[in-house]
C-alpha cells in the first residue's frame, strides 16, 4: 500500500481547515495546532494503494479508495471533499436507468469555473493536488512559448527544433497540451510569430496531470467534479475538432500509459484467441511493431502517431483492414475505464454490459476516462495491391475529363471491391489554380489476404477501362507476407499542425449503387465540389459488422458504408474574419449539405466540428440510447466534448457561429 500515512493525513488536515480562494504564493500547510509546515513530498504523499483487480487489464492497480480517503480524513476533515467520489452514482454495475442525479444541479447559464472566478482553485489547493498525485499536476506553458523573447521560457535552440518539427506529430504527441489542429486553440502561441507577437494560453487548458496510474486520473476527475471545473481529455493531441483541449481546463495527458502486453489464449463469451493488452497512450505505430514482433496482425488507423485506446477507438475507428475485419471498435474485449463518478471499473460482455457497447465507437471524452483495452489479433497474412500518381492537367496526357471518366470508372467498382475485402485509400488535390489539373495519388489500393496474381485479376477489368479512355499511368506492384511491412513502406506520414485549413467527411451506403441514376449524380457532384477548391481523400471500405462480433455504440452508418470521403479547404493566411466565416460556412452549409441526400452519415473523428444534427451524423440509429446511457453515468456532463454524445446541452462563449473553437468558458445552454 501507498496510502498517505496517518502523520501526513494530520498536516493535509491542516492545509485544507484553512485553505482560502484566495491565489497563495507560498505553499505552505497551517496545522491545527498552529505550526507551519512547507507543502511537499514529505508532508503530503501520494494518495493511492495497491489493489487487486483480477478482470482488468492489469491485475494490480494503483487507487485511489475510500481507504486512502478515510485516511486522508482521520481528523474530521470536511475539505476532503475536493477528492471524494460522487456517492450519489456509486454503483458500480452500470445500468441504464433515469434516476440517480448527482448532487449538481447546473441550470442554463451556468458555466464551468474559469481562471479568475471566485471559484477558482488556489495556489495551494493546486500545490496540494500536485503532491497527491505524486508530482504528475503540470501547469501548461505552450508548446510555441520557447519561440517568444517575452515568454519566460525562450530557447532559441528548442524554437528552432519546434519549427523544424511543426509539422511532425511526434513533435505534438510528446507535449502534454499541444493539439495537431491550432485552428480550435485559437493559434495564440503560435512559434511562427515568436518575434512579433505575445505568448498567450487561448484555448490551452490551465492544467494537466500527468498520468502514470489510475489513482492520479481519479484523483483528476474528483477534483474536476468537485470544483466544477472544466475536465478534457488529451492522449496525443491527434485531433481534428477540437475535443482534446480547452480554456480553464484540467487535462488529463494519458500519452504515457504505454503498456503493451501480448496474451497467446485470451477467452470472452464471444471470442477465444490470442489478444494484446494496451495501455491508454499506446499509438498505431507502437501497436504494429509489437504484433510484428508477436508474430500476429493487429487492427488500427493508418497514422502512426493516432492513440488507438483513445479517441481511435472510442470514435470508432477505420482500418487497413476494415472490409475484412470491420471497425477498431469491433476488436476490442475489454475496456478499463475511470468513470465520472471517480470510480475505476473494467466493462466487457460480462460486466458493465451498457458502458462495454456505449464506450466501443460511442465517442472519445464522454463517458470516462480509458486507462487501458484488451483488443483481438489475427495471424500474420499477406497483403497485395499497387500505389500510383497520377497527374492531370494541360501539361500532361491526361486532360481533366480522361481523370474524371477514369475516377468514375473507378467509383462504380466500389460494392464489387468492398466485398472482397478491399481497401482503397487515395487523394486527389488540386494541382494549383482552377484549370490546372489535379493530383491524384494511391497510398495504397490493397486486399488484406489476397494474393499478387489474384489482385490482378481481380483489378484486371478496371485498368483494361482505364486503358481505353486514355488514362496514363504507372502502377507499383507490391506484396508483402506481413503487414506491418507493407504498412511501413506504402503508407504515408501525415502532416499536421495546419492552422489554415478545415474538413468534413461523409459515408455513401450501398444503397447509392442500387440506383445508377442516384449513383451518377453523386458522382457529378463530387466532381463539382473538388472542381470548385476541395481536396478529397477518399477510402474504398465496408466496415460491416463481423459474425460473433458483440454489439456497439458505434456509428451505424458505417455499416453498409462503401465509399468514405474526406473533403474540405484552406484559405490564405491573414485573410479577413468575413472571408474566414465565408470558407467554413461553404464546407459545412454548401458542400457537405450538397452531398447528404446521399450520404447523410460522417465519421465522428474526421468529421465537421459544425456538422448540422451531428447525433444521427456520427452516430446514426444509435444516438438515443448513447445519450440515455450518458445522462445515467454523467448526469451533469463533467466530461464534454464537441459534437460529442450530449455536447447540445453546453456551449463554449464567445464563439462565432461558423466555428467552435475552444477559447472562452463552457457554458450550459439547455436542459
Amino acid at each position: 500500500m501507498v496510502a498517505v500515512s496517518l502523520q501526513r493525513a494530520l498536516l493535509f488536515a491542516g492545509a485544507f481547515a484553512r485553505l482560502s480562494t484566495a491565489q497563495t504564493a507560498d505553499p505552505t500547510i497551517v496545522t491545527e495546532d498552529g505550526a507551519v509546515v512547507v507543502a511537499d513530498e514529505t508532508t503530503v504523499a501520494p494518495a493511492a494503494e495497491v489493489v487487486e483487480i483480477p478482470d482488468a487489464t492489469e491485475p494490480e492497480v494503483l487507487l485511489l479508495t475510500n481507504a486512502v480517503l478515510a485516511n486522508l480524513t482521520a481528523h474530521d476533515l470536511s475539505d476532503i471533499d475536493l477528492f471524494t467520489f460522487d456517492e450519489d452514482l456509486e454503483a458500480v454495475e452500470v445500468t441504464v436507468k433515469r434516476d440517480g442525479l448527482s448532487k449538481r444541479n447546473f441550470r442554463v447559464g451556468d458555466c464551468k469555473v474559469f481562471p479568475g472566478d471566485g471559484g477558482w482553485p488556489s495556489r495551494l489547493t493546486w500545490k496540494v493536488f500536485d503532491l497527491l498525485t505524486g508530482g504528475a499536476l503540470i501547469e501548461t506553458v505552450p508548446i510555441g512559448a520557447v519561440c517568444y523573447p517575452n515568454s519566460g521560457v525562450y530557447n532559441a535552440a528548442k524554437c528552432d527544433n519546434v519549427l523544424a518539427n511543426w509539422a511532425q506529430s511526434s513533435l505534438h504527441a510528446a507535449d502534454p497540451t499541444s493539439v495537431m489542429s491550432p485552428i480550435y486553440q485559437g493559434e495564440t502561441c503560435m512559434p511562427q510569430n515568436g518575434q512579433s507577437g505575445q505568448c498567450a494560453l487561448g484555448g490551452f487548458p490551465s492544467y494537466s496531470v500527468k498520468a502514470k496510474s489510475v489513482y492520479q486520473i481519479q484523483l483528476a476527475v474528483n477534483f474536476a467534479r468537485n470544483k466544477n471545473i472544466r475536465l478534457v481529455v488529451h492522449n496525443t493531441g491527434h485531433d481534428f475538432l477540437g475535443k482534446s483541449t480547452g480554456a480553464g481546463a484540467l487535462s488529463i495527458w494519458t500519452h504515457n500509459l504505454k503498456d503493451i502486453r501480448y496474451v497467446k489464449s485470451y477467452s470472452t463469451p464471444s471470442y477465444s484467441g490470442p489478444v494484446m493488452k494496451l495501455g491508454a497512450g499506446v499509438q498505431v505505430g507502437e501497436l504494429y511493431a509489437a504484433a510484428d514482433k508477436n508474430g500476429v496482425t493487429a487492427v488500427g488507423g493508418e497514422c502512426p502517431g493516432v492513440g488507438v485506446a483513445g479517441g481511435y477507438s472510442a470514435g470508432g475507428g477505420h482500418s487497413p483492414m476494415s472490409s475484412k475485419l470491420g471497425l477498431g471498435s469491433d476488436q476490442i474485449l475489454s475496456i478499463d475505464v475511470v468513470l465520472p463518478n471517480g470510480r475505476f471499473v473494467t466493462a466487457s460482455e460480462t460486466q458493465n454490459k451498457d458502458l462495454f457497447w456505449a464506450l466501443r465507437g460511442g465517442g472519445g471524452g464522454t463517458f470516462g476516462v480509458v486507462t487501458s483495452i484488451t483488443v483481438k489479433v489475427y495471424p500474420k497474412m499477406k497483403f497485395s495491391g499497387f500505389t500510383f500518381t497520377v497527374l492531370t492537367g494541360p501539361d500532361t496526357p491526361n486532360s481533366d475529363e480522361i481523370f474524371w471518366n477514369a475516377m468514375f470508372a473507378y467509383w462504380r467498382k466500389f460494392p464489387e471491391y468492398t466485398a472482397k475485402g478491399v481497401y482503397g485509400y487515395s487523394m486527389v488535390f488540386p494541382r494549383g489554380a482552377p484549370g490546372s489539373g489535379y493530383v491524384w495519388t494511391f497510398n495504397p489500393f490493397m486486399v488484406p489476404g489476397m494474393s499478387l496474381s489474384e489482385f490482378k485479376t481481380m483489378v484486371g477489368p478496371l485498368l483494361t477501362e482505364w486503358t481505353s479512355i486514355g488514362l496514363q499511368y504507372t502502377p507499383e506492384y507490391f506484396e508483402v507476407d506481413n503487414f506491418y511491412s507493407m504498412w511501413t513502406k506504402y503508407f504515408p506520414v501525415e502532416s499536421v499542425a495546419n492552422s489554415n485549413m478545415r474538413t468534413a467527411s461523409r459515408m455513401f451506403p450501398d444503397t447509392v449503387w442500387a440506383n445508377t441514376t442516384e449513383r451518377d449524380a453523386l458522382f457529378q457532384e463530387v466532381r463539382n465540389i473538388v472542381a470548385e477548391g476541395s481536396a478529397l481523400i477518399q477510402y474504398n471500405m465496408n466496415p460491416a459488422k463481423r459474425e460473433g462480433v458483440p454489439d456497439s455504440g458505434a456509428n451505424t452508418h458505417w455499416r453498409n458504408a462503401q465509399w468514405f470521403a474526406i473533403m474540405g479547404a484552406g484559405w490564405a493566411p491573414g485573410i479577413s474574419t468575413e472571408e474566414l466565416a465565408a470558407n467554413n460556412n461553404k464546407i459545412t452549409h454548401d458542400w457537405m449539405a450538397r452531398l447528404k441526400a446521399w450520404g447523410p452519415g460522417g465519421y465522428g473523428n474526421e468529421g465537421d466540428v459544425m456538422e448540422v444534427n451531428f447525433g444521427d451524423a456520427f452516430f446514426g440509429t444509435n444516438y438515443p440510447r448513447l445519450l440515455q446511457i450518458k445522462r445515467q453515468i454523467d448526469p451533469n456532463d463533467l466530461f464534454w466534448a464537441p459534437t460529442a454524445v450530449g455536447s447540445e446541452r453546453w456551449k463554449v462563449q464567445g464563439q462565432p457561429d461558423w466555428l467552435t473553437q475552444q477559447t472562452g468558458k463552457l457554458c450550459k445552454v439547455s436542459n
